[in-house]
């Protein structure tokens, strides 16, 4: 008869208790209908600025309709991992779509796709930073301090040597990688293109001239830029007019794109090394070919007239919602992307305002630690091409008023 020991039930409670007493207790949300600008959430209609579906795709009506068609097509699942019987015709059409969408970047352009993001980063950093003899033992790789927890994990993952430069600090770097020059091995540079929590964008062009100078891989996890940034949506790369064999390109496929997935691009050679090696890749099974259909299909909308048309309008957005953050008691961060922070401080003041505002039927999540440093919990405000100006009124009337509560 097996027995459960009270004691680490008791230890988990603890810790739970732990959290709920710090602020930092995280509590999921069922939303009833499609993601969109106005959405039914826990049964009740609300503006939500919660989501990452920048352009507002993700309840487009081709989308819905290319998903179908692909489930018609290729069933709900794909049956085995890309190696195994899983990777379908659509599967191979979206890659070579992506490689030749956002590859510009580099002769011989590949593109690998990806069931997650978070699959993505850990499989570039695990088996980049295994080309080494020893295994990734004798790998330097440089991280920004702001990056993304899964660029973070795979870098851990990789048994390399981590060392951690300042946000955004391109000077700070190129002394680490100059004191590192006599070290030998892999040298690997790591960073966001659009980082999540603060808006900001990277120095990509130093970052590169920096890999270049030093001898080091450049991988940009562009997971807010793509479909966004760019001539367009190409991406980060495009925007900064970059081109160079050794950097490494990592895009989301679930934010500006409204569907699903992520991928990666570079050089046929280092994506062929990710397709022998790369076990997030090797040892999974293959998404549903019905979304790689779907995300073939928003490529042409993000690429096209109607992609333009939403980028232009989702600045106009952005411009508006600086404005109006400028205008609180509190404090805004400076970003020109469609994530707009709003630092608040405390995580409890940071909650009891993101409540106030689920009053006013908006949803604005409160981001506390450890995804933000201890005392910068803020509001993140998320903007989609799908959100009207008279949405932002809205939200200026209620942020307005409550800034003036005392």
């Amino acid at each position: 008869m097996s027995t459960t020991s009270p004691a680490l039930f008791e230890t988990l409670k603890q810790g739970l208790a732990d959290i709920e007493r710090n602020g930092l207790h995280r509590r999921r949300r069922i939303a009833d209908s499609a993601c969109a600008a106005h959405m039914t959430v826990d049964g009740r209609e609300i503006i939500g600025f919660a989501s990452n579906d920048y352009l507002g795709l993700a309840a487009h009506e081709t989308l819905r309709e290319a998903l179908a068609e692909g489930a018609r097509k290729y069933g709900a699942g794909s049956g085995g991992s890309h190696l195994l019987g899983g990777h379908s015709r659509t599967h191979a059409k979206l890659e070579d779509d992506l490689a030749a969408f956002s590859g510009g970047f580099v002769d011989q352009a590949r593109a690998l796709y990806f069931s997650t993001g978070y699959m993505a980063n850990l499989a570039t950093l695990t088996t980049l930073g295994a080309v080494s003899k020893s295994g990734g033992r004798n790998t330097l790789m440089f991280c920004d301090a702001l990056n993304h927890a899964s660029l973070i994990d795979g870098t851990r993952l990789s048994r390399a040597e981590i060392r951690i430069y300042p946000h955004a600090d391109a000077e700070a770097l190129d002394a680490m990688l100059e004191a590192s020059a006599n070290d030998g091995g892999t040298k690997i540079i790591v960073t966001d293109s659009v980082f999540s929590m603060d808006g900001n964008i990277a120095p990509l062009a130093r970052l590169l001239e920096l890999a270049k100078r030093h001898g080091a891989w450049l991988v940009v996890d562009d997971a807010h830029g793509f479909g966004v940034l760019g001539p367009q949506g190409r991406g980060a790369l495009a925007e900064a007019a970059l081109r160079s064999p050794y950097l490494v390109y990592v895009g989301t496929l679930g934010k500006a794109a409204g569907v699903s997935g992520a991928f990666v691009i570079a050089h046929e050679t280092v994506i062929e090394w990710f397709v022998q090696r790369a076990r997030p890749y090797i040892f999974t099974t293959a998404s549903a070919p019905a979304v790689a259909h779907a995300v073939s299909a928003s490529l042409k909308i993000i690429g096209g007239q109607e992609g333009d048309e939403r980028r232009a309008h989702l600045a106009t957005l952005i411009d508006c919602t600086r404005a109006i953050l400028q205008r609180t008691r509190w404090s805004p961060v400076y970003s020109h992307t469609a994530v707009q922070p709003l630092i608040i401080g405390g995580n409890e003041e940071t909650l009891t305002l993101a409540a106030a505002l689920d009053e006013y039927r908006m949803w604005v999540p409160a981001i506390r630690p450890p995804t933000v440093p201890v005392s910068t919990s803020r509001l993140r405000i998320s903007l989609s091409a799908a959100h009207s100006h008279d949405d932002l009124a809205k939200l200026d009337e209620a942020l307005q008023t409550l800034s003036n509560r005392s």
